[in-house]
């Protein structure tokens, strides 16, 4: 019989097997740094969760399962000071109930899929399971009464073509009919669904029942895609018969980006009406305390590939609808009333963090909390006008923190789930920075150093870059990037145009042109940390996931600075993937005319186009099981890329779908193939002895 090696032993084998004889590698081994292997025992934390009374907190606590290469979550609960801090049950999600007397959550049910569970919070303790169903539940909210739970999930469904296929002999295994597309939708069946389907909004009796369908139909109840399903804005008005929401839909029944509308619908009835009237997108509804008025986010209708979406308020029957804060030139996100429904908070990123804010009804925007950091709002008690989420910054992983809605005080910190972990290590020192690029434009950026760090000294540089494009990076704890530091990189991340979070305009900059100005933003950053004299300009590395993957690919086919390239679940040729992804209007969004009309923005701005320029070394990964940049993608360009003779390795991950953390495995890997890759190159072109390139 054969053994089973622990993970911890794989991983360190790993390393070995992958680093051994690359001339003048840094792998960190000392005990002091931060490792690869670290990353076992590295915990999440999430959706905390206040209660009624304001004397308990629950949130998430997420760990590596290393047995099923997967992560594993459960429910902490503490007191809102962070006292008693104890494990309470298994699962995610928890809401409490109105009256604080239950909790619901999702577990794995009876039939081993996510469920939806209810927990007694008195000293019995006793739990039950709600929902038993098929499919899985998604974005539950308690009715003002706790008699309800409404959720989402998707209804799976299949496109039917009938016709006179002779039967089938008895015992005969004849092949899967085909699947049947009639039109262009997001295809959820890529991103981890066995099959296509649409999200619709449930009611289910909180003490246990069935589960009523309250929407159906070729269209989807929510409107955010995160890349696994469509999460559900839900908000029900307080006499707990109706329930406002938004979704996706338009008269054929496709799903058209940047398309959504805000609805409500008589739960008793299911009579639906639309609120919003306004072509755009319109998500996130938020119903006041009162019942009398709704607060929603969006946008009207345009060309321009991205809109800020901005604060709106209207009555609860759709009227009055208008503008709140038109000058905060920020994006904002997951609004919560205040008590006397005079204003709301919300969270909005601004300049490359992430802060939690108040707005009145006339728009006077104020801070509610403030600082380098990125702090969320999860959840409000209004009794006690206090607020809870979660508080990363450079040094500190994320943690539960509590806070004051009127802004006074720091937030107060309620757990330190990886200070074991950390305690010991010796972090990267965390530099943040501003410059010009050649144009003139104002960037910024971040500068992570090694443990121990001298001036005086050389050091290779490696440059990630961030998806989106529309994102930001925001100046936190990464853990990647520390790893890469304490095996001597200087890590460059940096917000280019395109950028959220610096206003409207620096977003708009890339317009119907990605990549362009964006490349010049980048470039300054690397010319501005090289100013500073001690980068090694022979062991510079450039890398990114996505819009990283485009940008990094990009980047190698306009200049050959980099001594080698980790381009990661990239677009390289925007024809190809405008049929092929799961958001296909997203790509069809990126330029004013179709590609059958005038092919020449498209071509202009692919990075395949450019592959003849590329000399650096190139290593491309991606996942079997991505969609949103499918493999063909990655294909296409380390195909190009042999045929010129420029060094390249495809690395086809398992198990993976879009971005590089399916698999606690395939995020370790990752790192450790770039280092690896990185340490066999320099400027000159030189490279690990038995290499065979």
């Amino acid at each position: 019989m054969k053994s089973k090696m622990p993970m911890t032993c794989i991983i360190v084998v790993l390393l070995s097997v992958i680093t051994f004889g690359v001339p003048g590698s840094a792998i960190a081994e000392d005990e002091s740094l931060l490792g690869v292997a670290d990353y076992l025992d590295f915990e999440q934390v999430n959706d905390a969760r206040i209660s009624p009374n304001g004397r308990q907190v629950i949130y998430t606590r997420r760990w590596v399962d290393q047995k099923t290469d997967n992560w594993a979550s459960a429910l902490w609960i503490m007191d809102a000071d962070g006292s008693r801090h104890r494990f309470l049950i298994d699962g995610s999600n928890a809401r409490w109930s109105p009256s604080g007397d239950r909790i619901l959550f999702i577990a794995k049910g009876d039939n081993d899929k996510p469920q939806i569970f209810i927990r007694w919070m008195n000293d019995e303790g006793a739990v039950s399971q709600v929902t038993r169903i098929d499919i899985s539940p998604s974005s539950p909210e308690w009715s003002p009464g706790g008699e309800q739970i409404a959720f989402v999930a998707i209804v799976p469904t299949k496109d039917k073509w009938d016709i006179d296929l002779p039967s089938a002999p008895e015992g005969a295994e004849w092949t899967e009919p085909p699947r049947v597309l009639d039109r262009l939708h997001y295809r959820q069946d890529g991103v981890g669904f066995t099959e296509p389907g649409f999200m619709h909004l449930f009611v289910v009796p909180a003490e246990s029942g069935t589960a009523r369908q309250l929407t159906e139909g070729d269209w989807n109840v929510g409107s955010r895609f995160d890349g696994l399903y469509f999460g559900a804005g839900l908000s029900w008005m307080p006499d707990g018969n109706t329930i406002i929401f938004d979704g996706l839909n338009d008269s054929d029944g496709d799903f058209v980006y940047r398309k959504s509308q805000i609805y409500s619908i008589d739960v008793a009835s299911r009579e639906i009406t639309q609120l919003t009237t306004v072509p755009g997108y319109w998500s996130g509804p938020a119903v006041s305390n009162d019942g009398r008025r709704i607060a929603y986010l969006g946008y009207e209708e345009s060309d321009v590939t991205y809109e800020m979406p901005r604060i709106h308020v209207m009555d609860s029957d759709g009227s009055n609808a208008r503008l709140v804060a038109a000058d905060f030139d920020r994006p904002a996100s997951n609004l919560m009333w205040a008590n006397n429904n005079r204003g709301f908070y919300f969270t909005a990123q601004d300049e490359g963090y992430v802060n939690v804010f108040f707005s009145n009804l006339n728009g006077d925007v104020r801070s509610v909390t403030s600082g380098q950091h990125s702090i969320s709002l999860q959840s409000v008690n209004r009794a006690t006008s206090t607020g809870v989420g979660v508080r990363s910054s450079f040094y500190e992983p994320g943690d539960v923190h509590s806070f004051l809605l009127n802004g006074r005080g720091a937030p107060e910190k309620l757990t330190s789930v990886n200070s074991d972990l950390l305690t010991d290590k010796s972090l990267g020192s965390h530099e943040e920075f501003w410059y010009e690029a050649s144009d003139g434009n104002r960037a910024h950026g971040w500068i992570v150093k090694p443990p121990n760090f001298d001036p005086d000294k050389k050091y290779p540089l490696l440059m990630e870059i961030h998806g989106g494009p529309f994102g930001m990076y925001v100046g936190r704890f990464n853990f990647q990037y520390q790893v890469f530091a304490s095996n001597g990189f200087v890590v460059l991340y940096t917000n280019p145009r395109g950028s959220t979070g610096y206003g409207e305009a620096f977003s708009q900059a890339i317009d119907h042109a990605y990549p362009s100005v964006d490349y010049l933003d980048l470039m300054g950053g690397v010319d501005a940390l090289i100013e500073r004299g001690y980068i090694d300009e022979k062991r510079m590395y450039v890398g990114g996931c996505s819009g990283g993957g485009v940008l990094s690919s990009w980047v190698i086919g306009h200049t050959d600075r980099f001594a080698a390239a980790a381009v990661r679940c990239p677009v390289t040729n925007w024809l190809s993937m405008a049929g092929t992804t799961d958001i296909p209007y997203f790509s069809f969004s990126f330029f004013q005319k179709p590609f059958w009309e005038d092919p020449t923005d498209w071509l202009h701005h692919s990075t395949l186009m450019y592959v003849g320029n590329v000399k650096t070394p190139t290593a491309i990964m991606t996942g079997e099981q991505d969609r949103r940049t499918p493999m063909a993608q990655s294909e296409e360009y380390f195909a190009a890329l042999k045929i010129l003779g420029v060094p390249a390795k495809l690395l086809r991950f398992n198990d993976q779908y879009h971005g590089t953390g399916s698999r606690p495995s395939n995020y370790m890997r990752t790192i450790l193939y770039m280092m690896s890759w990185y340490n066999k190159y320099t400027l000159d072109g030189e490279v690990e002895a038995g290499e065979d390139e």
